[in-house]
C-alpha cells in the first residue's frame, strides 16, 4: 500500500496552480489535505472505472459533483429533486422518500451495468452500497476509487444550513462516526474491501478541484 502524503514528483511543489494528477490502478492513498489549495485542478482515472465520493452531509459532495463531473453521476439529491418537481408542493418528502430511494438505486444499477465511467454519491453510512459497487465493478473488470471529503463538523453543519436541508442530530451523529472511521482507516492505508485507491480532500482541495476525468489507459 502506497500512501502519498507529499507531492513526491507527481506534480510540482513550487507551482501555484497544479494542472492535474492521474490515479493509477494500484492500491494507494493520496492525501491532498493541508496544502491550502495548492492541489491538482484535475484528478484523472482510467476510463470505465467507478469513483465513490463520500463525506459528511453538508460537506459539499453534491456541489462538487455538479461542478466537476462530466460523466455519469449518481446522486440521490438529483433523484430527490426530480421527484419533488413532480409532486404537489404540500406533500412532505417523507411520504415519497421510499420511491426516491428505489429510483436512485435503480439508476445506480443501470449506470453500473452500462460499462460507463460513473461517479457515485455515498453518504458514508451505507457500506453495503460500496460493497455492491465494488462487486459490480469487479465483474466488469473495472476498478473502484474513493474520494473522501474530510471537512470539520461545523463546516458540514453550515453547509446543511446554507442548502436549507439538514439531517437529524441522531442521523448526523451516525454519519460522523462512520465518516470519521473511514477517514482514519483510509489515511493509515487501510482501504475498504474492493477499493483500489483513495484520495483525501479538505475544503481547500475540494474548492481547487476543477474536474474529475476518465482517460483511456
Amino acid at each position: 500500500m502506497t500512501v502519498h502524503k507529499e507531492l513526491a514528483g507527481a506534480y510540482a511543489t513550487t507551482a501555484p496552480a497544479v494542472a492535474g494528477v492521474r490515479i493509477p490502478r494500484q492500491r494507494s492513498v493520496r492525501d491532498l489535505r493541508g496544502r491550502g489549495g495548492r492541489t491538482p485542478r484535475r484528478i484523472g482515472f482510467a476510463a470505465g472505472d467507478l469513483v465513490v465520493l463520500s463525506g459528511l452531509p453538508g460537506s459539499g459532495k453534491s456541489t462538487l459533483m455538479r461542478r466537476v463531473v462530466t460523466v455519469v453521476r449518481i446522486d440521490s439529491q438529483d433523484t430527490r429533486e426530480r421527484w419533488a418537481a413532480r409532486m404537489p408542493r404540500w406533500m412532505p418528502y417523507a411520504l415519497y422518500r421510499p420511491l426516491v430511494r428505489v429510483a436512485h438505486y435503480a439508476g445506480l444499477r443501470r449506470a453500473m451495468r452500462s460499462g460507463a465511467s460513473v461517479v457515485v454519491h455515498d453518504c458514508g453510512t451505507q457500506a453495503w452500497v460500496r460493497r455492491w459497487v465494488t462487486r459490480t465493478a469487479g465483474r466488469r473488470g473495472a476498478a473502484v476509487h474513493l474520494i473522501l471529503l474530510d471537512v470539520p463538523t461545523d463546516l458540514a453543519l453550515e453547509g446543511q444550513r446554507d442548502r436549507g436541508r439538514g439531517v437529524s442530530r441522531y442521523a448526523f451523529a451516525r454519519h460522523r462516526r462512520a465518516v470519521t472511521a473511514l477517514v482514519t482507516s483510509t489515511e493509515s492505508g487501510d482501504l475498504p474491501a474492493g477499493i483500489e485507491s483513495a484520495v483525501l480532500l479538505d475544503r481547500a482541495a475540494s474548492d481547487a478541484l476543477g474536474g474529475i476525468t476518465f482517460l483511456e489507459r
